[in-house]
């Protein structure tokens, strides 16, 4: 039996679904399928997932999952991510990894992406 159970699918809060879908089309070119007024899906990420209408938000500093992007051009991606509306949280640093900086998207919701 094959134990291996690759995650498959990402869901995470916005507080505005027209907000979400634009940043993340323009900052990163995801696609959005819509199911309804409070759901849309999004593909071309690396991981299929979604954004549900709600207050709440994903913030690392509090306990929730960190969702981490890669890029081949570190700086480039962050002067993207500022121009689309993202908010910098932590600059980038090195890890014994690569390096990689943490961002604020227009709801909040934080994710970092490294290189």
């Amino acid at each position: 039996m094959n134990n291996h159970t690759p995650i498959n699918y990402i869901e995470l809060p916005a507080n505005n679904l027209d907000t979400i879908k634009s940043f993340y089309n323009n900052a990163f070119d995801w696609k959005f399928t819509d199911y309804g007024a409070e759901y849309t899906a999004f593909e071309n990420s690396g991981v299929l997932g979604g954004f549900y209408l709600s207050g709440l938000k994903a913030d690392a500093d509090a306990g929730s999952a960190l969702v981490v992007l890669h890029t081949s051009n570190l700086e480039t991606c962050k002067e993207t991510v500022l121009k689309c509306g993202g908010v910098i949280k932590t600059d980038i640093f090195s890890f014994p990894g690569g390096r990689r900086f943490h961002f604020l998207d227009p709801c909040g919701n934080e994710l970092a992406v490294w290189s």
